[in-house]
């Protein structure tokens, strides 16, 4: 169970690291308003759901 902890950790850091570099591309929502900004990141929600269905994907092959 501890193993798995530690995986689940180390992914959601890999994942923290690709989020900074490819945070902001060309399709996000971004209004700013006053001292209100929201962000609504379609583009790169859209990356991040096609990179883990191919992940699960190819592990789901091996397996």
């Amino acid at each position: 169970m501890g193993k798995i902890f530690i995986v689940i950790g180390v992914v959601f850091i890999i994942i923290g690291l690709v989020w900074g570099i490819f945070g902001r591309l060309p399709g996000d929502i971004s209004f700013k308003k006053g001292n209100v900004s929201f962000h609504f990141p379609i583009m790169t929600s859209i990356i991040v759901s096609v990179i883990l269905t191919l992940i699960m994907f190819i592990i789901g092959r091996f397996r």
